[in-house]
């Protein structure tokens, strides 16, 4: 708390909190103060306020949004509070600030982060993946190099219902720590890839996770002015596997995936679809559901 009020400060850490030895630089925080403020520009009240930064120790200081007025969207999800129009908004501030950027490509020089996202992210998902399915490494990591040759625009990196609040206006997006300059496809697949994981933690909300899954999309591909919509959801569709398989066999398993029917059904599903990649996600929407419902 300060004379002004109340402000959230963050530092990284050096080890990330899940049980693999799973370590990461902790310059990602200038990354992340970076991401801030382009976040800002290309959508206004979409990210926290940074307020200051400090390099040397790794610390940001932002605007402090309390709880009373900005709920958690994942703790609204697994309550089965689901609103169509959380999605919607989400997939316009994504697709708002993937375009602000693409439009700026020399603003890649202020984000060197290829191999911090490679470390935190491709690494531990995917390659980790591939090492626990020898099968499916080939096409694990043609995944990896998809996402390194289609570095179009700025990426979070870590589009997450636990980092996403809902307040009276937009859905605001925090802890941007994987921020680099990459393929769009990886914000959106890594956002609707919780949304079909959601189905297995609370089923009764299943079609609503999956409406959300429909909506956040088509909000997202509406603003896509970049490239060609239908390339960037075909790669999407691809990797969403992938990242489906990544949270039960990877460095970060989703931790309310604990029985093993749910395991073995995201196994198989996401094996077959990496096998033979479907090309929309509407597909992978439908096909997801009837999966569920066998």
């Amino acid at each position: 708390e300060t004379e002004h009020g109340f402000v959230c400060a963050k530092r990284a850490l050096s080890k990330l909190r899940v049980a693999a030895d799973w370590r990461a630089p902790v310059e990602r925080n200038l990354y992340e103060a970076r991401w801030l403020q382009v976040a800002q520009m290309a959508f206004a009240g979409c990210a926290p306020e940074l307020l200051g930064q400090h390099e040397e120790l790794g610390v940001l200081v932002m605007r402090y949004l309390p709880p009373s007025d900005f709920r958690l969207w994942k703790k609204e999800l697994h309550a089965g509070r689901v609103d169509i129009t959380t999605a919607q908004e989400l997939g316009k501030i994504l697709a708002s600030i993937h375009s602000y950027a693409a439009k700026q490509p020399e603003m890649a020089k202020e984000f060197p982060t290829e191999k911090i996202f490679y470390e935190i992210r491709l690494a531990p998902y995917l390659i980790a993946t591939a090492e626990r399915h020898p099968q499916l490494a080939n096409a694990l990591h043609a995944l990896v190099a998809q996402t390194q040759d289609n570095a179009k625009t700025l990426v979070h990196g870590d589009v997450s219902p636990k980092n996403i609040l809902i307040g009276k206006n937009a859905p605001v997006l925090l802890d941007a720590e994987c921020a680099t300059w990459s393929d769009p496809a990886f914000d959106l697949a890594f956002c609707l890839n919780h949304l079909l994981l959601k189905c297995l933690w609370t089923p009764p909300s299943t079609s609503d996770f999956l409406s959300s899954f429909s909506a956040l999309a088509q909000a997202y591909l509406k603003g896509v002015d970049w490239e060609q919509s239908h390339a960037l959801e075909t790669r999407t569709a691809g990797l969403l596997p992938g990242l489906l398989l990544a949270r039960v066999d990877g460095k970060s398993p989703a931790e309310y995936i604990t029985h093993d029917t749910q395991k073995n059904l995201v196994r198989r599903v996401a094996t077959k679809w990496l096998v033979k990649p479907p090309s929309q996600l509407q597909d992978i929407a439908h096909a997801w559901a009837k999966e569920l419902h066998t």
